[in-house]
């Protein structure tokens, strides 16, 4: 059983004038152990989804719908009595600019004891200590980043703080949304590699969201390509990355640069998402894809299942046939 399911979510963000369908019947499955990056430009819904699966929304302007499966249990039936013993011990998060998250005038060592106690009251000052610097080690910091106030630190130091907290009741799920891209590239690749080690020795699973393929790439074994709140393409990153078949998939790849093989011209994906609050008939990305036709403005693509058990919603993949 895969130890998160999540089927048919939806999330509208309700105003005075419009509702926006910013997440938009997704679905999708990830086993224990396992690593999904979630990717897509700005405005996708990728950090809505993440607050969705950690019911982090606000309620009062925000609908949701569909189910929310972890280890068989829908989290968006749960009370919030339930839903809070299993947030930061079992579900964790590391938002993204989270950084800057802590108070400048406390010392780290005082801020993540503050933390710890409110799930361990029972824990002496000396055990919370213990745990809290075995934790800043595990993320690559050196001890005296206990007595440190966020500002002698710096941005990579600060992440690796957020992750340290993020791990400290070993969760069995781990979301990090955007959480390396305020990071120079060097710093980043060093806490990706870090975050997988740490996943394989604490065997836990984890949903990386960016907007950066290479850090799926690097880091991921599975990806989800989402655009206009609508999953279009997933399937392991090393066949979908090296053989894209939707037209949005092939574009965020065409957007980057490449640092082997032949040299290519670098090209942005023209037009803008689409109005997600106006009705739409046919395909979510067909004002912009070069190769629609008018079936895809006509007609909603479904998932069609490829080798390897890829999945695309295009009208146009499978061989060039209609989806009907």
């Amino acid at each position: 059983m895969p130890i998160v399911e999540v089927n048919n979510l939806s999330v509208t963000y309700k105003t005075k004038t419009k509702r926006v369908n910013a997440v938009n019947n997704v679905s999708f499955a990830i086993e224990e152990r396992d690593a999904l990056g979630i990717v897509g430009e700005s405005g996708s819904g990728k950090s809505t989804l993440a607050m969705a699966i950690l019911r982090l929304l606000p309620q009062h302007i925000t609908e949701v719908s569909g189910e929310i499966r972890f280890n068989g249990t829908d989290l968006l039936k749960l009370t919030d009595e339930k839903l809070a013993k299993l947030r930061w011990k079992e579900l964790a998060v590391v938002f993204q600019k989270s950084m800057n998250s802590l108070s400048p005038l406390h010392k780290i060592g005082a801020q993540m004891s503050d933390v710890m106690r409110i799930h361990e009251r029972s824990l002496s000052k000396r055990d919370v200590k213990s745990k809290i610097i075995s934790l800043l080690i595990m993320v690559n910091l050196p001890e005296r980043v206990y007595d440190l106030y966020p500002y002698e630190l710096s941005g990579g130091m600060m992440q690796r703080v957020a992750i340290a907290l993020s791990l400290m009741h070993n969760p069995k799920l781990l979301l990090l949304d955007e959480a390396t891209t305020a990071l120079d590239v060097v710093t980043q690749g060093q806490i990706l590699e870090e975050m997988v080690e740490l996943e394989r020795k604490l065997g836990i699973t984890r949903i990386m969201i960016t907007h950066d393929m290479s850090v799926v790439a690097s880091s991921c074994n599975k990806v989800a390509v989402m655009y206009a709140g609508q999953i279009l393409e997933t399937g392991l990153v090393k066949d979908v990355l090296a053989n894209p078949v939707h037209p949005y998939t092939q574009g965020l790849l065409k957007s980057i640069p490449s640092f082997t093989g032949e040299k290519r011209n670098i090209r942005g994906i023209p037009g803008s998402l689409p109005d997600l609050s106006a009705p739409l008939k046919g395909c979510i990305y067909a004002e912009r894809c070069e190769h629609a036709e008018e079936v895809c403005r006509e007609m909603k693509p479904v998932d069609i299942i490829l080798q390897g058990n890829r999945r695309v919603a295009c009208n146009l993949a499978g061989g060039g046939k209609y989806v009907h």
